[in-house]
This record gives C-alpha cells, structure tokens and sequence, in this order.
C-alpha cells in the first residue's frame, strides 16, 4: 500500500481547507471527523464516508470499514491534518447531509433544546453532548455563528453531533414546528419570574436558549409559552450557556421520571 508523505499532495492539502475554512465545507458538501470514536458514531449514525486517514505510528485500534475507503499517511502528513492534541491516527472526510425540520422524528412527549446565535464551538459541542446524555429528540440551530460541521464542534461533542439531529432553521419555522407539534415553548431569560425548577416539563418542551452576551432576541421573548431562569446566588449574573443548557435538561429529565 502506498503511503501519503507529501504535505503537497492535494488530498493533504484539500484537508487542510476543509479544516480550517467553513465556506469550503459547504461548496464541497464535505466536512471532517477525527478519531476513532467519533467516525464509528457517525458510521452507526449512517454517515457517508468518503475516505478514512490513518496513520500507523498512532493507531491502536481497526475501524470496520472497507479497504477501499483507507489512505495511509506518514506521521509527518498526519500531525499536519490532525487537529487534536492527542491524536488516534484516524481522521474521515464525510459527506455533509442536512436535516429537514420537517423530517425530524419527535417521540411522545418531545424534549429540544433550541439554540439562538451561539458564536463558540465549544460551547456548541458541549450542549449537544450534553443534548445526547438527557435523550433529547433534537437541537434546533436559529442564526447560526458557528457551522455544525466545524471541527471544533464536532471534537467538543465528542461525536454527538452525529447522534442527536443538529437542524438549521429560522425562528419562524421553528415556532410554527413547535405550535404545530404542541410543544411548550421556554425561552430562558434572566428577566424571567419563574425559576427554572418551577416549570413543568411533563409535556412537549423546547428549550430556547440565546448567546451568552446577548441572550435570546425580542422575537422568541415575544412568543414564548413562559419564560424561565436560573437563579444566581453568587456575584456573577450568568453561567456559561452550556452550563445552563445542562441544569435546565436535566431538570426536566428529573421531573418526567419521578
């Protein structure tokens, strides 16, 4: 088998567009996800793989995936690609598939986190780890200032971007989806009355969640079914978003199984 070593060869240096430039992913209908972990979830998710990287001085564990699909690399190319601190020796290139609001599958009683101009991946891969943990049916991106696909997120995720359906939508689509689906909208603002414990999440919910130095926009405040926040005890006026993404599910997890 031949073996990558060039930092020129076009493949290489396609990856590295891919990696660090969004307006590339979407011409290209391309994005990247590195580890074996994160490829075995999109594989199970039914991801379409276009081609896996592997690089032997790191690789510790096989992927059942065809031959075909397999290029070899030099440890050199690899650490060039990689965009992790401790890599694995796997990095994918996968095909980008969007999801339809209107195709989203809703269980009987709908749990979705609703996420307005969130700006850091970071920030929007722990929600979406932390989406998967509580069982959400879904994460529902209006305005976005981060791609879904960008590498950050996804390794921020630690792959859950592939397991819990990230579907772009304007405010208005998704409101309608909410009135139409009889889901309880609730928008967290720290101007709201109601602690977030004193809601009942015991139906359809979406929780509408704004970036941390803006908050939620007058738009979703306006149609909110209510509107909730966490208390702060302390000196500090808010939490990080991620953070209260995690407190308000959970809660609402704790309420549907008591």
């Amino acid at each position: 088998m031949i073996i990558i070593d060039s930092l020129q060869n076009e493949k290489i240096k396609n990856i590295i567009k891919l990696r660090e430039i969004g307006r590339e992913r979407k011409a290209q209908g391309l994005f990247l996800i590195e580890g074996w972990r994160e490829i075995n979830l999109a594989l199970r998710s039914g991801a379409v793989i276009e081609n896996i990287f592997c690089c032997h001085s790191y690789k510790k564990r096989e992927l059942d995936i065809g031959e075909e699909k397999i290029i070899e690399v030099s440890k050199k190319v690899f650490d060039k690609i990689s965009y992790r601190e401790n890599p694995d020796g796997f990095l994918a290139v996968a095909i980008l598939k969007e999801v339809k609001l209107e195709k989203m599958k809703l269980s009987s009683m709908p749990l979705i986190i609703v996420l307005e101009a969130i700006e850091k991946p970071g920030n929007l891969g722990a929600i979406l780890r932390t989406a998967d943990a509580a069982g959400a049916d879904a994460a529902i991106i209006n305005d976005p200032k981060t791609d879904i696909y960008n590498p950050n997120v996804i390794r921020a995720s630690q792959g859950t971007v592939f397991t819990v359906p990230a579907i772009l939508s304007s405010i208005d689509e998704t409101v309608s989806f909410c009135k139409n689906n009889k889901i309880k909208i609730l928008a967290t603002t720290p101007e709201a009355k109601v602690e977030y414990s004193r809601t009942d999440y015991k139906q359809g919910c979406a929780i509408v969640m704004g970036a941390e130095d803006k908050g939620l926009s007058e738009e979703w405040l306006a149609v909110a079914d209510e509107k909730i926040k966490i208390n702060m005890r302390g000196q500090i006026d808010s939490l990080n978003v991620s953070v209260a993404a995690a407190i308000i599910l959970f809660e609402a997890i704790r309420q549907r199984e008591k």
